[in-house]
């Protein structure tokens, strides 16, 4: 029974901050109210710009604006007007361990909080998603992400909010955006509506160089990237490489898959020269590459 009002009482404490965002037909969002006018939900249920209403614990539904998005990391940041709405209490992702007891925690609508428990199944260090985002940790759980709980908090034993859940990163699997990582995007998307990344404009895939080859030239990997296409106008063909080119290494790191390619082009990188080491015709040529800004999707 002591547990089981511990449970409870962590569900209440973390409704306190939790929310219903209406951005999508039918179906509410949850989200957190993450700082004083400020709720952050997974961009994958916000399907609209507009017309966006934010259910508040109490029960009132106010108008919202969408101050930015990045379906990089699937974080969506709302602005409202504040109304004494307590802000989620934050707990340190870095200190889960695979076995911990957590809550996920949603709201659908005018409804009150609906809880889902299990455990953390799974940690790692930081990760890029498959767009290219930057997640502090990888933290995959073991309990039900139930239609609308995508935007609402992973809760700890004490209550606290430790990240945010969302089935849109990993093909429908529950997975947790770190607080740490939901509060870098947010600071990014209230400032400039988006999150900033590099881009130089190649299709590429992945091939194993052969080991004659990479003895002869002291290549540094066993593979590299293959340009099949060139953007025209973009980074890399103005800075000659061509389709069958090999790229081999961005600024001395070596680079054998397009995790490796990602890794180099944070925003920071925008506007300055990356040095790229190619493979051309069975010889080796260094070309300097200015990392441009990837265009905002539509």
């Amino acid at each position: 029974m002591a547990l089981s009002d511990d449970l409870a009482g962590a569900v209440e404490r973390a409704g306190r901050s939790l929310v219903a965002v209406n951005g999508r037909p039918r179906v509410a969002s949850s989200g957190i109210y993450w700082r004083p006018g400020v709720v952050v939900t997974a961009d994958h249920t916000v399907k609209r710009d507009q017309d966006i209403t934010v259910t508040l614990p109490g029960g009132r539904s106010v108008p919202a604006r969408l101050a930015g998005r990045d379906p990089s990391t699937d974080l969506a940041a709302l602005k409202l007007e504040t109304d004494g709405t307590p802000v989620a209490e934050r707990g340190d992702a870095a200190s889960l361990k695979v076995g911990h007891v957590v809550l996920a925690v949603g709201r659908g609508g005018d409804s009150g909080p609906s809880a889902s428990l299990g455990v953390i199944s799974a940690l790692g260090g930081s990760w890029r998603t498959w767009r290219g985002g930057q997640i502090d940790r990888f933290v995959r759980l073991d309990l039900s992400i139930f239609l609308g709980f995508s935007g609402g908090p992973l809760v700890d034993a004490q209550g606290r909010v430790v990240g945010l859940n969302t089935t849109g990163l990993w093909r429908n699997m529950g997975l947790t955006v770190p607080a740490s990582t939901v509060d870098r995007v947010t600071e990014q998307l209230l400032e400039k509506g988006r999150v900033a990344r590099g881009y130089i404009g190649l299709g590429m895939q992945p091939v194993r160089l052969p080991d004659a080859l990479q003895s002869r030239l002291s290549l540094p990997g066993k593979a590299g990237m293959m340009a099949f296409t060139v953007e025209p106008g973009g980074p890399a063909e103005r800075a000659g490489v061509l389709i069958g080119d090999v790229l081999l290494a961005l600024d001395g790191e070596p680079v054998s898959d397009m995790g490796d390619v990602q890794a180099m082009l944070g925003g920071e990188r925008v506007g300055k020269p990356l040095r790229a080491l190619v493979l051309r015709g069975g010889a080796t040529l260094e070309l300097a590459i200015t990392v441009a800004e990837r265009p905002r999707e539509e």
